[in-house]
């Protein structure tokens, strides 16, 4: 292994953007979309678990320091203050990294802030697959953990005009959110499909005949991709985006599948719990017969290593997406 490559191979298994070297991109929009909202809105205020430089509230903190709360590394003691919070008439955004947020604080999200019906948004970095450290920092289990809390809503943004669209819609939203959120240099890929985003609904970004792409989060802007490389096999690939997982938009998922499209779900989460069953069950349940063909990462512990490496192995990169999308038709 050469030092070039070595070096390569580390950076990615830290890496801090998901966004591909050359790529457009938008520094810490959740930051900045949400330093915006709170000069204007004095109820707005930011938590973090020791993590605000990796979860870009330091954008805040920086600016507003008396809008922002260090809870040291306590997710769960963050949690509880954030309820609070929000019962005192503030709008709180709670950050840490989504393992942090779903495996050590469930019980404090679900009963002190769902149960209750709180305004608590909980914004989440590295979700999925988003780093090379291994299952101690891979998200791939928290969409299956938090579809199950009722009330709470799910959202999985492609890039940064969904995060930075989405936060005034959060701070309007009555009752608690979890968000996904991606760090750092965040790609900018929506602005060329004339998309809004709107919490709730999901947004045919591009239509085909042959296959349907059923995405969220990162994925989409995978989807967006495959779907023009599809185009020189003359395969017609649609995507049809869900920046918000739950409460799933089924009306427009019923619309989109159609009668003859092969139907794919990619999602940056196992296989297991995610946007795939939510997809699957609410077509059964609804009486429609078709195979939905999950394109996701596996029910298992993934390995740590180089983000490409990665990608390649648990078929969720461009060109395994494109491979098996041939392989199929």
């Amino acid at each position: 292994m050469s030092p070039t490559t070595e070096r390569r191979l580390t950076s990615d298994a830290m890496i801090a953007s998901t966004a591909d070297p050359g790529a457009r991109t938008v520094q810490a929009p959740l930051g900045h979309a949400l330093l915006r909202a709170a000069e204007a809105d004095p109820r707005i205020v930011g938590l973090s678990a020791d993590l605000a430089k990796y979860t870009d509230m330091h954008i805040l903190r920086d600016a507003l320091p008396d809008r922002f709360y260090q809870m040291g590394m306590a997710e769960q003691v963050m949690m509880g203050a954030a309820a609070g919070l929000a019962l005192e008439g503030f709008v709180p955004f709670a950050s840490t990294y989504s393992v942090f947020a779903t495996r050590r604080a469930y019980d404090f999200l679900c009963l002190d802030i769902a149960e209750p019906g709180l305004n608590v948004n909980v914004v989440a970095a590295l979700p999925g697959l988003t780093t090379g450290y291994g299952p101690s920092h891979q998200a791939t289990d928290d969409i299956a953990m938090l579809r199950a809390i009722p009330g709470l809503t799910v959202v999985d943004p492609c890039d940064s005009v969904d995060i930075e669209q989405a936060v005034p819609q959060l701070i309007a939203h009555e009752g608690p959110t979890y968000t996904r959120i991606l760090r750092g240099a965040v790609p900018t890929v929506l602005d060329e499909y004339d998309y809004t985003f709107q919490l709730g609904r999901a947004s045919l970004l591009r239509d085909g005949e042959d296959v349907l792409f059923i995405s969220s989060g990162l994925m989409t802007e995978r989807a967006l991709r495959a779907a023009e490389l599809l185009e020189n096999d003359r395969i017609g690939a649609a995507v049809l985006h869900n920046a918000t997982v739950k409460p799933l938009d089924v009306d427009a998922v019923l619309e989109a599948v159609g009668p003859d499209r092969r139907v794919y779900v990619l999602e940056n989460h196992s296989v297991v719990g995610g946007l795939f069953e939510s997809v699957a069950s609410e077509l059964l349940r609804r009486g429609v017969s078709r195979k939905v063909t999950p394109i996701a990462l596996p029910d298992a512990f993934l390995d740590a290593g180089a983000l490409p490496t990665l990608n390649d192995r648990y078929g969720v990169s461009i060109d395994r997406i494109v491979a098996r999308v041939r392989a199929e038709q």
